[in-house]
């Protein structure tokens, strides 16, 4: 009689296949090497998967009210095996991870340090992952289609002349690279990480931009948008994508989107030129829009920025704002 794990096996790896083959026709007609084959589709399996190009990264959300069949060992090497055979991969460019509740900010928990990097492409541009070290990989692929809107954009206001971008709460620099490759002329990004400042130190050079006029601050957001105020700096354009919670150390503050977000439109917009742009994204599911300034007309685009092999519509949440020209 088969086990309620070797069930889940079973339908897990049916359910892959067919992801695959669905998803996999688009990827390639898209162009597109790394992606979403699994979003807790089944509610008793709560797997996300994600292909990085020839590596699967596997994120178990596990509920302490749950259980999950057979032991947490048993269950980890079974759902690995069968990811890989249902994908034809190899067993150690397989990557299985456990995100459990302990806590808000989680995502910046270090779990080892063995340093499994690649390099993946994404738009044409080239990314450094880790596969090993954290929970995330350094590259969400829920804002692919926003990154290539920034790099739009970019090249859009390019056209009135010379274009400064601002990236707060920078991560790796994805949204800075596309800036860049959009023909941004000088760029500024700013996370209260230095590992991950380094990091995107490292994708602008994996993509031929001279650091010149890109600058990198490892700095806590709130104070940095008062010095830049203070200082008079203006921007073309402002990336603003918080986490949902953050009670850092390095921080003069705690940060809770939902409740800071109108302060935080506020001081980026007035550091917006006349018609100047902000994209404002969290990943809080809850998230309602209040309190924006009167200067910032606001569109939401989330719809037009979830791709398609997503299937959490609500993975992100993303406005468009522009400065009032008057």
């Amino acid at each position: 009689m088969a086990s309620d794990l070797d069930y889940q096996v079973g339908i897990f790896a049916n359910r892959l296949n067919k992801r695959a083959k669905h998803i996999g026709k688009w990827a390639r007609r898209s162009g597109i090497t790394c992606y979403r084959l699994y979003d807790v589709d089944i509610p008793e399996i709560p797997l996300v998967v994600d292909r990085y190009e020839n590596y699967l990264h596997i994120c178990e959300y596990h509920a302490p009210h749950k259980n999950l069949p057979g032991t947490p060992e048993a269950y980890r090497e079974r759902m690995s095996d069968a990811a890989r055979r249902s994908l034809g991969l190899r067993e150690e460019d397989v990557y299985y991870k456990t995100r459990r509740r302990t806590g808000r900010g989680e995502q910046y928990e270090k779990l080892s340090d063995s340093r499994v990097t690649a390099i993946v492409h994404e738009g044409g541009l080239r990314f450094l992952i880790n596969l090993s070290d954290y929970l995330d990989t350094g590259l969400f692929l829920d804002h692919r289609i926003t990154r290539a809107m920034v790099r739009d954009l970019v090249l859009a206001l390019g056209e009135a002349g010379p274009v400064r971008v601002l990236n707060l709460f920078s991560y790796t620099g994805s949204f800075t690279v596309y800036a860049a490759a959009g023909g941004a002329n000088a760029t500024v990004s700013v996370d209260l990480s230095s590992t991950y400042t380094a990091w995107a130190r490292e994708n602008l050079a994996q993509n031929g931009f001279s650091l010149d006029n890109h600058r990198f601050e490892v700095a806590d957001v709130f104070t940095f948008l008062e010095h830049e105020r203070a200082a008079g700096a203006k921007y073309d354009m402002v990336i603003l994508d918080p986490p949902t919670f953050s009670n850092s150390k390095k921080m003069s503050r705690t940060l809770d989107i939902q409740r800071d977000h109108g302060e935080l439109l506020a001081s980026c917009g007035r550091l917006l030129r006349p018609g100047g742009l902000l994209l404002f994204s969290t990943n809080r599911r809850r998230f309602r829009l209040s309190g924006a300034p009167p200067f910032l007309s606001i569109e939401d685009i989330t719809r037009e920025t979830i791709p398609p092999d997503f299937r959490n519509q609500r993975v992100h949440h993303a406005y468009l704002a522009e400065r009032s020209r008057s």
